[in-house]
């Protein structure tokens, strides 16, 4: 099977900067988050729609970063 539909969006959640990169594989639909630079995955989630899969990876991607804590740099 080929990923179909591909697309790549780029947001800022709990202040880091996301890239939601989502796409169909058959009739499921993926979702994966990874924080930009240097391309680490933060989460990952499928659903039978783009807009739920996308939702769910947000709202992981979300809980994930805002436990992350920021040291101060100096």
């Amino acid at each position: 099977m080929k990923a179909e539909s591909f697309s790549v969006t780029e947001l800022e959640l709990a202040g880091w900067p996301v890239r939601i990169t989502s796409y169909r594989i058959g009739e499921t639909w993926h979702a994966k988050a990874d924080n930009v630079s240097p391309g680490a995955n933060i989460a990952r989630a499928k659903a039978e729609g783009r807009q739920q899969a996308e939702a769910r990876v947000i709202e992981r991607a979300s809980e994930r970063l805002e436990a992350t804590r920021r040291r101060p740099q100096g």
